[in-house]
């Protein structure tokens, strides 16, 4: 947990400060982007050790972000937890499968989002409440 580094993408700031503030709590280090271009520019440099997205976003959206990994075995070894308000009952939706680690609908549960988190970066144990 600690040391490992947590890119939110997602073009609300409140939905990031809420991430990010619960996940510091937890001691993972946090990155931040408000678009998939800036998000495909921090995956490139081989920061972040997890990604939570969401998929609908101005200038590029997460489908786009997860079409471009696709095709980037560097990219493909960062996992990517998506958070949305889109529909993820759709058929699109089922694409996504094999290529995220976790998929939650937004408005989401914290403690749900520290338990994906936690099992997606293989970590043994379940992580603190957050609610603290």
């Amino acid at each position: 947990m600690k040391g490992d580094r947590i890119l939110i993408v997602d073009d609300d700031p409140g939905i990031r400060r809420l991430l990010i503030a619960v996940l510091r709590r937890q001691q993972y280090e946090m990155l931040e982007a408000s678009n998939g271009l800036e998000a495909l520019a921090q995956m490139r440099a081989g920061r972040p050790d997890l990604v939570i997205m969401d998929l609908v976003m101005p200038l590029m959206s997460g489908w786009d972000v997860l079409r471009e990994r696709a095709g980037d075995a560097s990219l493909l070894r960062i996992p990517i937890v998506v958070v949305t308000a889109s529909n993820i009952q759709s058929p699109g939706a089922g694409l996504l499968a094999p290529h995220v680690c976790g998929l939650m609908a937004k408005p989401f549960e914290l403690d749900t989002i520290l338990a994906t988190v936690h099992r997606c970066l293989g970590h043994p144990r379940i992580p603190a409440p957050a609610a603290a």
